[in-house]
């Protein structure tokens, strides 16, 4: 159970002050992080951890102090729904990720490639790129749902996005702040998660205006041979017999949930689709799996695909199908790309 909000906000004043300590030690904690590199695997795997970790926190505490200006400047939260009032918070959060990610690109040996074929958020002049979006991605590997965030809300095309995440994550103050000021919803464990997510998602999609982009993972979480085999395990046990066979066939996802997908696109008929795929981190499943391979070195593959509003199905049967379909299509994609790159080693 989340403590309360009052208490959560003491985590503020703590940040700042380990950000002092961390400016004021640096030269001390430059010197061991170097030296505990040397017995460490990996290039200045200890430096890069403390560098990353000193940008984190510089930007949790640039971004709350931007959110104090904020609330005082929108009378006390009053302005809450103020459009210009909540295109700011949009502003400071697109800035902050920003830096985050490209620190994170540079210490960790992380680059980014979009498949040419793949139609991106970023293009200009696309038909329908301008309408509101619900945007569907692979879940898989560390930190997925900031790098499409980040792409979302890049400068060059400044999407609002929406998302509905686990209530855990408000234990992050900037998380906690700046996500509960905008159109998000925070979702518990346990029983009746997931009609509680579907509820959020619908209500979140009912509004989509023409810059917004709301994001679903279907799959719910990462995809591991332990989940992949008990979410087959779930569908044969309500007798979803032929969804159980097309989830055997994926190889590299999980099948896909179709519950939030279904209450997102019905409550948002007049929506374009946009479908994710990205491979190169999924390996990445526990916190180990991540100290293992840093600096990762990685590349990171990224693929788009466009469905206009027209083109997407609107009974829950037909866009249960269709939505398999697409994860059939995402998994033969996975599968080219992963084999193209071992080739090319």
């Amino acid at each position: 159970m989340l403590p309360p909000r009052p208490v959560r906000r003491v985590a503020g004043p703590v940040l700042l002050g380990l950000l002092v300590a961390g400016v004021v030690l640096l030269p001390v904690l430059a010197v061991v992080a170097l030296v505990a590199s040397f017995f460490l695997p990996g290039r200045l795997r200890a430096l890069r951890l403390l560098a990353f970790a000193l940008v984190y926190l510089a930007m949790e505490v640039a971004g709350l102090a931007a959110a104090a200006v904020l609330w005082v400047a929108g009378g006390a939260g009053r302005a809450v729904r103020a459009r210009g009032w909540r295109a700011a918070h949009y502003t400071v959060l697109r800035i902050l990720l920003d830096v985050v990610m490209r620190a994170a690109q540079r210490l960790f040996a992380l680059r980014l490639v979009t498949d040419g074929e793949s139609w991106s958020p970023l293009d200009d002049g696309v038909p329908g790129s301008t309408n509101a979006m619900v945007v569907l991605s692979r879940h898989a590997g560390p930190g997925d749902s900031f790098l499409l965030v980040n792409t979302l809300m890049n400068r060059d095309h400044l999407r609002q996005p929406r998302i509905v995440l686990k209530d855990t994550l408000q234990l992050d103050p900037l998380i906690d702040t700046f996500l509960n000021r905008l159109p998000n919803s925070f979702v518990s464990a346990g029983p009746g998660a997931g009609e509680r997510a579907e509820r959020a998602i619908a209500d979140l999609a009912r509004d989509l205006g023409e810059e917004d982009a709301l994001l679903i993972f279907p799959e719910g979480a990462n995809a591991t041979p332990g989940r992949r085999l008990r979410a087959i395990q779930r569908l044969r046990d309500r007798g979803l017999v032929a969804a159980a066979r097309r989830a055997e066939a994926l190889r590299h996802v999980l099948p896909p949930r179709p519950g939030g997908v279904v209450a997102a696109l019905q409550a948002a008929p007049h929506a374009d689709v946009v479908l994710v795929a990205h491979t190169g981190l999924e390996h990445l499943d526990s916190v180990r799996d991540v100290w293992r391979e840093l600096p990762m070195d990685k590349t990171l593959h990224l693929r788009w695909w466009f469905v206009p509003a027209a083109e997407v199905p609107r009974g829950e049967a037909e866009l249960t199908d269709w939505l398999y379909r697409w994860w059939e299509t995402i998994d033969a994609w996975i599968t080219t790309t992963s084999a193209a790159e071992d080739t090319g080693r």
